[in-house]
């Protein structure tokens, strides 16, 4: 700032309201020092001018799994987008599902002093956040709570969905349905599977543990098991978005494939042969209700900690009526 006052021959009192478009400046003046400003490419510390007036930095904390998964794409667009109407940018970080990385961006965007936290759990533990939130740091939990930490959390409705999965696929006769989900000390796949087990139930048809088989997954793993173990399963349930995939690749080609319904809808599933009926939900609204809960706790609210479901539903495309 000193630089730009020494370019256009003013004080640094007169460039600070000029930057921060205060009232008592003669336009000639001003334009000089925006001149000035432009030539040597100053850029103002919007985070210091925050922190002196008391009203932060401006800046959230979103940590993810990895942005590059459609779902969570979707996610961050719509905290943007509250933010964005709340004046306030968005920091995102992707954990990989690895613990230890979720508390480094989580520590990390603390120490960058942001207003608020979005946090997607990789781990079990999170009773390191507890300091912060004492200290003031409001933080909401989305698409899966929190372990050993009573705070906010906005989730899907998973186990119901499962359950309605399974139950669509009795109801179309199928008894041998099998069950890909994600690796099991992930909640979001543990509650997915409940649910399943809990629709088989409901439908009268047997849970067969030897037709589920849980993740982490790739191409290869699923094409292996629908191969050997789940090749006699007459329908399958898929745990989310990207084993769908993998189930695709792996069943292209098939005489006989086995009739699918995916948990997470996806681009093109509904121009596939035949399309593919998925488990849906709002993934706009799990974001939106995230960002709007931590905007409450940023502007006073003190309620006890609460939790969101976002409902789920089933989308009748067509693979989920297969019958082999």
């Amino acid at each position: 700032m000193t630089d730009v006052a020494r370019l256009a021959g003013v004080s640094v009192k007169t460039v600070s309201r000029v930057v921060n478009a205060e009232d008592g400046v003669h336009p000639t003046t001003a334009q000089r020092v925006l001149s000035a400003i432009d030539q040597l490419g100053f850029r103002r510390n919007v985070s210091a001018r925050n922190l002196r007036r008391g009203t932060g930095t401006g800046t959230l904390g979103l940590v993810l799994e990895d942005l590059a998964n459609p779902f969570y794409s979707v996610l961050t667009r719509a905290v943007e987008e509250v933010a964005r109407v709340q004046g306030k940018q968005v920091l995102t970080g992707s954990s990989d599902e690895d613990p230890t990385r979720e508390r480094e961006l989580v520590l990390e965007f603390c120490a960058r002093r942001v207003d608020g936290l979005i946090v997607v759990p990789a781990g079990h533990q999170h009773g390191y956040i507890a300091h912060e939130i004492n200290a003031g740091t409001p933080v909401v939990f989305v698409d899966r709570p929190p372990g050993n930490l009573v705070a906010d959390s906005v989730l899907i409705d998973n186990a119901g969905g499962t359950a309605q999965a399974a139950r669509h696929l009795a109801e179309h006769g199928h008894r041998r349905i099998a069950f890909l989900g994600d690796a099991p000390e992930i909640h979001t796949a543990a509650e997915r599977l409940r649910g399943f087990r809990e629709g088989c139930a409901r439908a009268g048809v047997p849970f067969q543990s030897d037709l589920v088989v849980m993740g982490p997954h790739t191409d290869e793993s699923v094409a292996e098991v629908l191969s050997g173990p789940l090749r006699e399963a007459t329908a399958l349930v898929t745990g989310n978005n990207r084993i769908t995939i993998h189930a695709l690749r792996a069943l292209a080609g098939r005489p006989a494939r086995p009739a699918l319904v995916g948990f997470d809808d996806f681009e093109l599933a509904d121009l596939l042969d035949p399309p593919i009926t998925v488990v849906t939900h709002d993934t706009w609204a799990l974001g939106k209700s995230a960002a709007e809960l931590l905007f409450a706790r940023l502007d006073g609210d003190t309620s006890p900690p609460g939790r969101v479901v976002v409902p789920t539903r089933l989308l009748v495309r067509g693979s989920g009526e297969v019958v082999r």
